[in-house]
């Protein structure tokens, strides 16, 4: 006789990127107002609030090696993966998109009118990891910072 096992509860808890340069983007983040935790870790790995999950940096070889993963060659371009930014107003749309390009963002796209009804951007991080900054129906963000979905 099997015994069932029981599920575990799922969760999203840390998004890790891989990284070229730690330093820089340890400071692009920082500037980019995310509180960095965790400080003792140094320049090996470094771990970012977000009132959500964690964002974690790590340098690009060595989580490839912990992944088992190949390291090269590494993918020129878009690699199926967003990270995102919402936001309560397509004012505070822009005013992000202008910040994050002021600190040293690339602008991938401006922002814009979807055909979903929400307003959207996009830029990349100085390894080229793209976010989009968006407001969106059904998706709020609350008093607490944290995203809430429409039931």
């Amino acid at each position: 006789m099997s015994k069932e096992l029981t599920p575990p509860v799922p969760r999203l808890t840390v998004i890790t990127l891989g990284v070229s340069d730690i330093r820089a983007s340890i400071a692009f983040y920082d500037a980019l107002g995310f509180s960095r935790r965790l400080k003792a870790t140094g320049e090996v790995v470094a771990f970012f609030d977000t009132g959500g999950p964690v964002l974690g940096l790590f340098p690009w070889d060595q989580l490839a090696a912990d992944a088992r993963l190949a390291d090269q060659p590494r993918p020129a371009t878009f690699r199926g993966v967003t990270l995102a930014w919402n936001c309560a107003t397509r004012e505070e749309v822009d005013a992000v998109l202008a910040f994050v390009v002021g600190k040293g963002a690339t602008l991938l796209k401006a922002a814009h009118e979807t055909d979903y009804g929400g307003y959207s951007g996009y830029f990349a991080d100085p390894d080229g990891h793209p976010w989009e900054v968006v407001v969106a129906p059904g998706i709020n963000v609350g008093d607490d910072q944290r995203v809430h979905l429409a039931e």
